[in-house]
């Protein structure tokens, strides 16, 4: 055997490195037993494969077998050391020199293209045949034994997160479906008839890629290039990364966002008939207020001597065309259809409702000024008789003209407005010399106070 290019090692480091090396293989052994049983390799074996999945696991498949065989030529040549080893208890120089090279040295022939360069790891141009020491070999088998794992446990992790959460969508999904229909909502006569059956077809093209490529839904934490890398002291842990779930994500809310809608049609059937009622009764009330806008309106043309009272708008029979649709709608349960319908003659009998509330007030709006004058005039003469000043006959012929303007028919507003301010005037010099009074009164008090309460 040649000479070790290296320095001797003592019999100390010959058993050390003995020990280390045993060390080594025994883990090697235990990581590939396994990987051997590692459920993504039952997974990845019988499923059919595609996409990024069937580039990266065509390569990777040769790994463990691969691997097997480069570990019995590692276990080959530490047994060798170990047989050299126990030649002596002491061995002499030629022994070290000899374990020295089996040890540290190349002194392990492989098949060249089943030990490729660390960076291009697999399917790279290679040697047939190539002579590596016992570490080199080691650090080649953890970087076949990193890619491998990296295939295996992407795939299982997919396989694991995703086709059962799939199939229980997939079947909360046709439950929502058969919900649909019984309310009428089917495709291509409504939105959300058309939102299930999109999202049908994405769960199942997104099954259909989950068991076929699962690696496309695995973004792994390292970049590209660090791959088959293993850093020290993790050789055999499993690959860092995610499960990309965005999709099935996105159709699980967009699925929460049809049920929602689908019991708010639900709310809408059992609701349906009292809502109408509703509206009914809003327009039966709007009928009822223009009804007395029209009867006061004539009681203002007869008693309010104006010509500027507003007419009085008709029923709405437009809305009520709308609301024989909405009926036929409900009966035919095409609650999809009513939804906004019935929404929109809600909002519409309200506005009526409102329309005829402010036609009355407008109409009544002459009554109202004519009571607020006669209220006035009560108040005044009220105050003449406090005044002492309602047998004057100067006050005595204003109220008169008032009052006889205020309720003759037709009423004059302008004129009957106009008497009761020559009214109110008319009290202003009693109501003066009153206040004048009691301001002397005042004055005249207050020294007397002043007294008193100076002794």
């Amino acid at each position: 055997m040649a000479a070790s290019a290296g320095p001797v090692l003592s019999r100390e480091e010959v058993d050390r490195a003995l020990a280390r090396l045993g060390a080594d293989r025994d883990a090697v052994e235990s990581a590939l037993l396994a990987l051997q049983d590692h459920p993504g390799l039952r997974l990845l074996e019988g499923a059919e494969l595609s996409g990024r999945t069937l580039e990266r696991w065509s390569v990777a498949s040769r790994g463990l077998p691969l691997l097997w065989a480069l570990f019995d030529r590692y276990s080959e040549a530490l047994a060798s050391a170990r047989a050299v080893r126990a030649r002596k208890a002491k061995p002499g120089a030629p022994e070290l020199a000899e374990l020295s090279e089996l040890l540290t040295g190349d002194a392990v022939t492989v098949p060249g293209g089943a030990v490729p360069d660390a960076p291009q790891l697999l399917g790279a141009p290679a040697k047939l045949v190539e002579r590596i020491s016992l570490d080199a070999l080691m650090a080649r088998m953890n970087s076949w034994y990193a890619t491998v794992l990296e295939v295996l446990s992407a795939a299982d992790a997919v396989w694991s997160a995703l086709p059962a959460r799939i199939d229980l969508l997939l079947a909360e999904l046709h439950r929502v479906r058969t919900l649909a229909a019984s309310l009428g909502v089917r495709t291509g006569s409504h939105p959300i008839g058309d939102d299930l059956a999109g999202l049908e077809k994405d769960l199942t093209e997104l099954r259909t890629e989950v068991r076929g490529d699962p690696l496309a839904l695995w973004r792994p934490a390292r970049v590209p290039a660090q791959r088959g890398t293993v850093p020290e002291g993790s050789a055999f842990a499993g690959p860092a990364g995610v499960v990309d779930t965005e999709r099935f994500d996105r159709a699980g809310r967009a699925l929460d966002g049809v049920r929602v809608e689908l019991e708010d049609l639900l709310r809408l059937r059992d609701e349906a008939e009292e809502r109408l009622q509703g509206v009914g009764d809003l327009l039966q009330r709007a009928d009822a207020t223009l009804a007395e806008a029209r009867r006061a309106r004539g009681e203002v043309l007869a008693k309010i001597a104006s010509s500027d009272v507003p007419a009085v708008p008709g029923p709405a029979s437009a809305l009520r065309e709308r609301i024989v649709t909405a009926l036929d709608l409900r009966q035919g349960g095409q609650w999809g259809r009513l939804a906004p319908l019935l929404d929109a003659l809600e909002d519409a009998a309200a506005k009526e409702l409102a329309r005829a509330r402010q036609s009355l007030t407008e109409v009544t709006q002459p009554l109202a000024v004519r009571a607020e004058l006669r209220g006035r005039l009560d108040a005044y003469k009220a105050m003449a008789a406090r005044l002492r000043v309602s047998e004057d006959p100067e006050v005595l012929e204003r109220y008169e003209k008032a009052r006889w303007l205020l309720w003759s028919a037709p009423c004059d507003l302008r004129a009957a407005a106009a008497a009761v301010a020559r009214f109110q005037q008319s009290l202003r010099p009693a109501q003066a010399e009153a206040e004048a009074v009691q301001a002397q009164e005042a004055a005249g008090q207050s020294p007397v106070d002043g007294q008193v309460q100076g002794g």
